[in-house]
């Protein structure tokens, strides 16, 4: 995919990412995927249908990026988010993943979900939005007038020195074979897990009877390899040489004689794939601007894409319809779960579909602990809840919070503090 200037190929760039997002909401509408409702099915009716359709989208998606990487097709190594890092914030990754799987559950949804439900009509989550898109956009940038982020504030001074430097990237091709056999063994690695995902998801017989499952896991695992693969391959060709569209931004000045289409920022320019919390923070930046193009990023299209392909099937399949908050206490649970979002989807560096599919689809280490991280979150959430629900004033938070994690196993049958439900 080569273009003789910057313009039609940041065009083709966000329109192909635009299009795949329309789909993507259209069908992640129609088979009802959903990570939060997966955590739900699997915890509280032991349904285990669209968990197993979120691992096929992963072993889908990770297949997919090992064998394009293998073949020089995918740049996962120069991505936007840096998922390889060779610094580990593995505490960052954890507590994100927590915040986010509590806020997730508390919200009705993950920020895929969130703007697939605007698209079908439900007004809550437009409020959702809004917090999260807030709160995301001053974590990574500053307060008007000071160089601080809610990063800086709230999380840098106790979190970042936990961050473990390595000597290479934290994929784990390179963390098991070094730097110099890290492609043979990510090839082999990426092979054997995606291999063994698939063995799992498809084990079970109504698994494989479920059509809407197998079509949401194989949709998400393939718009996320279609994003990994059109954002490696944009390629721009003047006087003979031959740039990617970061790289050609980064020279603007050396190449270009006009400022105009050049863009705010270089780093979204880069090789990527689907996440949505950054995202949302990145609309605010680009409305705020005044629509100008110079803000219009992978992110800003894909949030536009997924909402428009969820309104469009909802439309289709007259299931569009208009829902408002229940009571006070369901709106401050929702913006305390979006306010949590905010912050865990930064802090985990992505969603998820940005950590749990975009990133294990480069076996970045940080990663993995994100995605146990959100289903950890959510899963004890869901268990203090269903607890709080039954016992009602028996039991107190403290009590419902114990016997969840006895309930998961991460304390002794002893400590029970309520009986099992």
């Amino acid at each position: 995919m080569t273009f003789d200037s910057f313009i039609s190929a940041q065009s083709f760039f966000l329109w192909v990412i635009f299009t795949i997002s329309l789909l993507l909401g259209a069908v992640v509408n129609k088979t009802n995927f959903c990570t939060m409702g997966a955590v739900s099915d699997w915890v509280n009716m032991g349904d285990t249908g669209r968990f197993r359709a979120w691992l096929l989208a992963i072993a889908v998606a990770l297949l997919g990026v090992t064998l394009l990487e293998g073949l020089g097709m995918v740049d996962a190594d120069g991505a936007f988010p840096p998922y390889r890092a060779s610094q580990f914030i593995w505490a960052e990754n954890l507590l994100g993943g927590i915040l986010f799987g509590i806020g997730m559950t508390l919200a009705s949804g993950c920020g895929n979900k969130c703007l697939v439900r605007i698209g079908g009509g439900n007004i809550k989550s437009i409020f959702v939005f809004a917090v999260i898109a807030v709160i995301a956009y001053f974590m990574v940038n500053p307060f008007p007038g000071s160089d601080k982020t809610l990063f800086t504030v709230l999380f840098y001074d106790w979190l970042r020195p936990l961050a473990v430097s390595l000597k290479g990237p934290q994929d784990l091709g390179t963390l098991v074979a070094g730097s110099e056999h890290a492609a043979t063994a990510r090839m082999i690695i990426g092979g054997v897990l995606g291999t063994l995902l698939l063995v799992v998801v498809f084990a079970s017989g109504d698994f494989r009877r479920s059509f809407n499952n197998i079509l949401g896991g194989l949709a998400v695992g393939l718009a996320v390899l279609a994003a990994w693969y059109v954002t490696s391959n944009v390629i721009i060709n003047t006087d003979g040489d031959t740039y990617t569209l970061q790289s050609y931004a980064q020279n603007w000045d050396f190449l270009s004689d006009s400022r105009d289409g050049k863009p705010a920022d270089t780093r979204p320019l880069a090789a990527q794939s689907y996440t949505f919390i950054n995202p949302m923070g990145q609309m605010v930046e680009y409305s705020a601007s005044g629509f100008n193009k110079a803000y219009l990023t992978f992110g800003v299209v894909a949030v536009l894409g997924v909402i428009l392909g969820s309104m469009l099937w909802s439309l289709l399949s007259r299931s569009f319809r208009f829902e408002w908050f229940a009571s006070f206490k369901d709106f401050a649970q929702h913006m305390a779960g979006a306010a949590l979002m905010g912050f865990g989807g930064i802090l985990a560096l992505g969603c998820t579909i940005g950590q749990g599919v975009t990133g294990i689809s480069t076996l970045a280490l940080g990663s993995f602990i994100a995605f146990g991280g959100i289903v950890l979150g959510s899963a004890l959430t869901m268990k203090v809840q269903y607890y709080k629900l039954v016992y009602e004033a028996e039991a107190s938070f403290a009590a419902a919070f114990i016997t969840a994690l006895v309930d998961m196993r991460l304390l002794p049958k002893s400590l029970r503090r309520l009986e099992a439900v």
